[in-house]
């Protein structure tokens, strides 16, 4: 047998965010975690993961604190170690999408407070979706880490994770995650993709899962046999259940192999020292469900990442329904492919889950459909790899026959670019044969050009931050406006009668005005 060439596996820890967030429901203090970070500093890790995800939102809402002191806080303790957060895409830390100039000022000023590697992903994959934040990070001379969100389903072949990551280290991105959420991915199948996009890419690749099915600990052994780079792991108070495995069991493994990381146990038992205490007054209280803890094989049927499960947990707690959890663990995969099978991570997790815990608590399947299902079904998100089900289109056409209603707009991302016309266009064609009189909104793509051949009366110009609205008036368009969002960097005198556009390519749909069918 020849010999294995040295390649100590490197460990990025998660306790510091992604491991309490899946546990406690990102409860943990900056008090609570400031005294170890010392200790921590001097383990050797590739980087501590600290901030990003849910910390923000947890800081400010639960816990009172200021999460950019508690990041500077981070920042001044790890001397020799690499700060990492999780960003969300054009989402930033939120649950929608933000404008490109806040998504990249947000980038400017967490590398300014001391972040170096950020960790970029989007609820669909959308790559469109990551290029904003990964251009702002490697402005900012940090490492842009692209996280794709491992799912399963038939659009989900190995030749998808291939072409994905080829896109990515097209964009610019320095790394690529695989980014497991809910502990789907099992042992051969992860030396089978991470051997696949080894192939596929020269970017370094790193493997972040949960412990959620009981498999994520022999998933590691064979990502880091197949080559993987980086894992992610947990101390063991805040791992396991729907965390990750154990930092040490994964340190003891490879322990004596041409993987051995070089860790010290001794020092790593000071630090879960540290945290056994946090965790078991978390247990005490109740902050902390036993059912979190555990392993279940369903998780491979449910998909339900970690986080998830905690913040599902609280919300039929609180109201009342807590016997109603498994009821709604089988609702979700129904929801999820209802929307087009995106993979559950943050927002679309949050938004399948909650439409779940509604179908099942009112007893009747979209009898109350929420806000942000209605957005995905618009395309605000972005792009699904799968087309909606007929049944969630009909509940919505159902809503738009309240007098009160209308009409509807499409917006968020680009609803014309060809990913999302082949769901948007059947079921805007839809609301139009069943509300002829209800207008339809759809805000697309204009470029500003002294020369286009698209000419209109100037009415006004309004400035939207970063971006300026142009509204105008052309005489042979049915609808009285025309209305342009353009980047205000376009020079626009608002003292001149006309205006001229040019299209964008591809983004031009021409349609006869008695008939009503598409000419080009």
């Amino acid at each position: 047998m020849a010999e294995i060439t040295k390649k100590p596996i490197k460990i990025t820890e998660t306790i510091l965010r992604d491991a309490h967030q899946s546990l406690i429901a990102t409860r943990m203090t900056t008090e609570q975690m400031a005294p170890i970070i010392d200790k921590m500093d001097k383990v050797g890790y590739h980087s501590v993961e600290c901030w990003g995800g849910a910390t923000f939102d947890a800081s400010l809402r639960f816990l009172k604190e200021d999460p950019w002191e508690r990041l500077r806080t981070f920042r001044d303790g790890f001397k020799n170690t690499k700060l990492q957060m999780l960003f969300r895409g054009q989402n930033i830390l939120g649950y929608r999408p933000y404008a490109d100039d806040v998504v990249e000022y947000f980038v400017k000023k967490s590398v300014a407070n001391g972040i170096d590697i950020i960790r970029i992903f989007d609820c669909l994959n959308d790559i469109r979706n990551l290029q904003t934040a990964v251009k702002a990070a490697v402005a900012e001379k940090a490492d842009a880490q692209v996280a794709l969100s491992y799912t399963l389903g038939d659009a989900y072949t190995m030749e998808y994770w291939m072409d994905i990551a080829k896109k990515i280290e097209d964009m610019g991105a320095t790394s690529i995650c695989i980014k497991d959420m809910a502990g789907l991915l099992v042992p051969y199948k992860a030396a089978e993709l991470v051997t696949a996009m080894k192939e596929a890419t020269n970017l370094p690749i790193q493997l972040h899962t949960h412990y959620t099915s009981g498999v994520a600990s022999m998933t590691y052994l064979k990502a880091v046999e197949a080559g993987v780079d980086v894992i992610d792991t947990a101390m063991s108070p805040f791992a396991l259940g729907t965390s990750q495995p154990a930092t040490e069991v994964m340190v003891e493994t490879f322990k004596g192999t041409p993987y051995d990381t070089g860790f010290d146990q001794n020092l790593l038992a000071e630090i879960a020292d540290h945290f056994r205490p946090i965790r078991d007054k978390a247990l005490e209280t109740g902050l902390l469900n036993p059912k979190n803890m555990g392993v279940d094989i369903k998780t491979l049927l449910y998909q339900v990442p970690g986080g998830m499960l905690s913040n599902l947990t609280s919300q039929l707690k609180e109201q009342g329904a807590e016997d109603r959890y498994y009821d709604v663990l089988k609702e979700i995969p129904r929801v999820r492919k209802d929307l087009g099978e995106p993979p559950l991570v943050t927002p679309s997790s949050q938004i399948v889950g909650t439409q779940a815990v509604f179908n099942v608590l009112m007893g009747e399947r979209y009898k109350m459909a929420t806000k942000e299902t209605k957005d995905v079904l618009s395309g605000k998100y972005g792009a699904t790899v799968k087309p909606f089900n007929e049944e969630v289109e009909n509940r919505i056409l159902q809503e738009l026959s309240s007098g009160y209603i209308a009409g509807l707009s499409l917006l968020g991302g680009e609803p014309l670019e060809p990913q999302n016309q082949e769901a948007l266009y059947p079921f805007i064609k839809k609301v139009k044969e069943a509300y002829p009189n209800k207008t339809i909104w759809c805000y697309t793509g204009f470029t500003l050009d002294e020369n286009g051949p698209f000419s209109c009366k100037l009415n006004r110009v309004e400035v939207m931050g970063r971006d300026i609205s142009v509204v105008a008036q052309h005489p042979l368009c049915e609808n009285v406006s025309v209305r342009a969002i353009i980047s205000a960097e376009n020079a626009v005198d608002a003292a001149s009668d006309t205006v001229r556009f040019a299209l964008k390519p591809n983004k031009v749909f021409l349609f006869h005005r008695d008939t009503q069918l598409r000419l080009l």
